[in-house]
């Protein structure tokens, strides 16, 4: 291919990854879809996906941090229709943090929730909820996940509830200082396997269908639904 030939092809990607954007633009990341965007958006879909068949999965351009954009996911779509339906209840970012830079056929992932109960906590970014996988190569396109751990951390306390623990305009005790540090430092870790018993984790099959230096595509084998994520900044 000549090089005029290289950057038509690299136009046309970028001009149907923009009308994949375009397209989950207004669906709230998936969670407000008429059927006439779902088929707009899985046509996009297939299309882009097409530019990239058949090549090999690159774990270093996959190693980094990505937002999610949209899916048709239940597992996370519940996610945001609690959201919605709850006065009290905030779902902030959602990313996929691959850890594979250094591997050469897997790694670990980190589906990474932010969440919040204000004014308990922070506006939608109160908290984290975050559950790691390992991940394994099985084809060329496909892993497979093996979950780990759930866990919620990097808890940030809203005002009012920092008010109500130690109030400004009174001398902080060492009790009410300790419930604040406790509560920042607080972190909830639910194992998902059982070493003890060698009972394995749920795992599952992800079909990673396209893949660039700004751009994830991803579906859920057996149903489980596609993901749209761009590449964000690392996480801190």
């Amino acid at each position: 291919m000549t090089v005029f030939g290289f950057q038509t092809v690299e136009f046309d990607v970028e001009s149907k990854k923009y009308e994949l954007l375009r397209a989950v633009q207004d669906t709230q990341r998936g969670l407000v879809t008429t059927d006439d965007q779902r088929s707009s958006i899985e046509e996009a879909l297939v299309t882009v996906e097409g530019y990239n068949k058949g090549a090999p999965l690159d774990l270093v351009k996959l190693d980094g941090t990505w937002r999610l954009q949209y899916t048709s996911a239940p597992d996370v779509l519940i996610l945001l229709e609690a959201a919605e339906r709850l006065s009290f209840f905030q779902v902030g970012q959602i990313f996929q943090k691959f850890e594979c830079k250094d591997q050469s056929n897997g790694g670990i992932i980190r589906n990474v929730v932010r969440w919040s109960v204000p004014p308990l906590l922070e506006e939608e970014d109160g908290a984290t909820l975050l559950v790691s996988a390992k991940f394994s190569v099985v084809s060329v396109r496909n892993i497979y996940l093996q979950f780990e751990e759930i866990s919620v951390q990097n808890i940030k306390i809203g005002e009012q509830l920092q008010a109500l623990i130690a109030p400004a305009l009174l001398p902080r005790s060492f009790l009410s200082l300790q419930i604040l540090q406790f509560l920042r430092t607080f972190k909830a870790q639910i194992p998902v396997s059982d070493p003890g018993t060698g009972r394995q984790s749920v795992g599952g099959l992800y079909y990673l269908s396209y893949l660039d230096a700004n751009m994830l595509l991803g579906r859920a084998v057996g149903g489980g639904g596609v993901f749209v994520f761009t590449k964000a900044q690392p996480l801190e």
